[in-house]
């Protein structure tokens, strides 16, 4: 890219608008010259392909980074807004997005975690890892949520209510009192415990809560 900025007879400190005159005045320097005639006016027209070329990739590159940034930057307006609990504006401002990343995907699966569809969350954590497969983050979290819903299934009541096994699924308490004997209260605080556990996790990963 160095080359490109020579070319214009700037450096890569040069602002928006002092690429944008650069570029204009050697336009319209070798637009004019490259109507000579012999060796003066096809030289021109060389440096008048060179020029546009350049300025070219230095426009698309400056663009790339700008989007990059404002990416990274709404990436943590969204974990601001999950560490508030205002899921919906997280979701809104995640299907704004036209490039979807890995940290994209986490950031979806964080949202599916907290509406409690975990399956949905574990699809997304799938396509971060396999995106980054050496993002730490991404796999760990990926492993804790298999092994809270593992723990859910082996503590699941096989007597209970279809009523309280969907509220089981969401988290919430069960409150009937029952107890199937006697060790339904043990079975539950090892649930919860793994529950914890996984958000715990989300919420260091992510920073969210």
């Amino acid at each position: 890219m160095k080359e490109h900025y020579k070319v214009l007879g700037l450096d890569e400190t040069a602002t928006d608008e002092e690429l944008d005159l650069r570029y204009q005045e050697l336009k319209a320097k070798y637009g004019e010259e490259r109507w000579q005639d012999g060796e003066a006016g096809n030289e021109a027209a060389k440096m008048l392909t060179k020029v546009e070329t350049a300025y070219r990739e230095i426009v698309a590159e400056r663009k790339e980074k700008s989007q990059n940034t404002e990416g990274q930057n709404a990436f943590e307006e969204i974990t601001e807004l999950l560490k508030a609990g205002k899921i919906t504006e997280a979701q809104t401002m995640l299907d704004n997005f036209n490039e979807r990343t890995a940290e994209w995907h986490y950031l979806q699966a964080v949202v599916f975690y907290k509406k409690n569809w975990t399956n949905d969350s574990k699809k997304q954590l799938e396509i971060a890892m396999q995106m980054e497969p050496d993002n730490v983050k991404y796999r760990n979290a990926y492993g804790k949520m298999n092994a809270r819903n593992e723990q859910r299934q082996t503590n699941q009541n096989p007597y209970s209510s279809s009523y309280d096994t969907q509220r089981e699924y969401q988290g919430a308490p069960m409150d009937d009192g029952g107890q199937m004997g006697g060790n339904i209260c043990s079975q539950c605080i090892s649930c919860c415990y793994t529950y914890l556990c996984v958000d715990c996790l989300f919420s260091l990963c992510c920073g969210c809560r």
